[in-house]
């Protein structure tokens, strides 16, 4: 089982992810929670150039292929063992990140993107995703306010830097990429009390894996 949450800054992601791993470590599952960028050892290089303000001169082609190197070692090393040996897999961030991030926020053509994504993966794909989607605004609002509150601003800030249009076009994007996977995407609440979102969550996940 792959499992993996998505959405816009400050959406809430890492939080369900956490709660998801207890809730099924607590029956019972082997749980491998990961995420992205810096889900491997070379990942964790990667992350800190990717995320730094420093770094603000990045060009989009560089940064996409960052990520996808990203993906691709996080794939090989973590995902693709951990999913072999049974285990499940929940993932802060996947490939549906670099469609709505540098397909729809920096004009990438989104299927030339996929056809990357599906290569640095070998085709291992989620089996469901969390779309956490809330208001930019609200959004921006907590991931800075997380930033100062952990000291991340200089480090981890790069994107949260950037403007609020920039960050409208993301969240824009997931809606459309989600409804054109309504397969695997449930698109999540993130505005209500972070409780109901789980249990949302939770609801979801039962009803998708009948036998999980």
């Amino acid at each position: 089982m792959f499992i993996t949450f998505e959405g816009i800054e400050g959406c809430g992601k890492s939080t369900q992810a956490c709660l998801l791993r207890d809730f099924l470590q607590n029956r019972g599952k082997e749980v491998v929670l990961t995420k992205e960028p810096g889900g491997s050892r070379l990942g964790h290089e990667l992350r800190r150039i990717l995320l730094s303000v420093e770094n603000q001169d990045l060009s989009e082609e560089a940064e996409l292929f960052l990520y996808l190197a990203d993906r691709a070692q996080h794939t090989h090393s973590v995902i693709s063992p951990a999913l072999k040996a049974g285990r499940v897999v929940i993932s802060d961030r996947f490939t549906d990140s670099t469609i709505a991030y540098q397909g729809y926020g920096r004009g990438i053509d989104p299927d030339i993107l996929n056809q990357l994504n599906i290569m640095a993966v070998k085709g291992i794909l989620p089996d469901i995703t969390f779309l956490l989607d809330l208001p930019v605004e609200t959004g921006l609002k907590r991931a800075l306010d997380r930033n100062i509150q952990k000291n991340l601003t200089m480090s981890e800030g790069r994107f949260e830097a950037e403007s609020l249009e920039f960050h409208k076009k993301i969240r824009q994007g997931y809606l459309i990429w989600a409804n054109l996977n309504k397969n695997r995407f449930v698109i999540v609440d993130a505005s209500r009390d972070v409780n109901a979102i789980f249990t949302f969550i939770v609801l979801n996940l039962e009803e998708f894996f009948k036998n999980f």
